[in-house]
């Protein structure tokens, strides 16, 4: 299972998710690639936000050697899951979706726990640490859930 997280500057939400989801694919020796980007130019090759590794840090996760990078229509050919964090990431993919089957790979992340809501996962960039915090305690149950699905060779 190939997953990719989407964000805005690929520096707060997915790497974070990536990391968490990364973590537990090598604990449960579960075979994938897991990535994430972003749409925002502006943090193009920086480090996730120091924030994002403190909090993924204390949870046993490192991240410090990603950098961002931008989402492109390549990435459909090489993920099965596209997982958004919120509604204008999901525009942004929607957008460059070439067909039917790229679109079918998309969607918001918190579906995967609560179908059909398109719930978005807060961005904490603007906030402090403890925002972080929060953004972890909401994907780490999520990335728990794609892993039980690849377990159960579900999508």
């Amino acid at each position: 299972m190939n997953v990719l997280f989407v964000c805005t500057g690929n520096i707060c939400r997915s790497p974070l998710a990536e990391g968490i989801l990364r973590e537990k694919f090598r604990r449960d020796k579960i075979s994938g690639m897991v990535d994430s980007c972003g749409f925002e130019s502006f943090h193009a090759g920086d480090s996730p936000d120091s924030r994002a590794q403190t909090v993924a840090r204390k949870h046993g996760i490192d991240i410090s050697a990603h950098h961002s990078r931008l989402f492109n229509v390549a990435d459909f050919d090489l993920f099965d899951h596209i997982y958004v964090m919120d509604s204008s990431h999901y525009h942004s993919v929607m957008r460059v979706a070439r067909n039917e089957a790229d679109r079918e790979k998309v969607d918001y992340l918190m579906n995967v726990q609560y179908p059909g809501t398109n719930s978005p996962v807060r961005d904490p960039w603007y906030d402090n640490l403890a925002a972080f915090e929060r953004v972890y305690d909401q994907l780490d149950p999520v990335c728990e859930a794609i892993v039980a699905a690849a377990k159960r060779g579900k999508p």
